[in-house]
């Protein structure tokens, strides 16, 4: 198995606490650029979520 599969696999095994991350990172950059990309972020942060797996979170 590569390391891509391991990380695709961790994802899937671990999606909450992967989406939940995602979401802090992107949190994070909000803050540090005053919002001031705010939409595009979220819709990088929703687009990382639906590829970690079965049962994404959303805020």
């Amino acid at each position: 198995m590569g390391f891509m599969d391991k990380v695709k696999e961790f994802a899937d095994d671990h999606d909450q606490q992967v989406d939940q991350a995602i979401q802090q990172a992107g949190d994070q950059v909000d803050q540090r650029t005053g919002d001031k990309y705010s939409a595009q972020i979220d819709k990088g942060v929703d687009e990382a979520q639906k590829r970690t797996g079965a049962g994404d979170t959303q805020q």
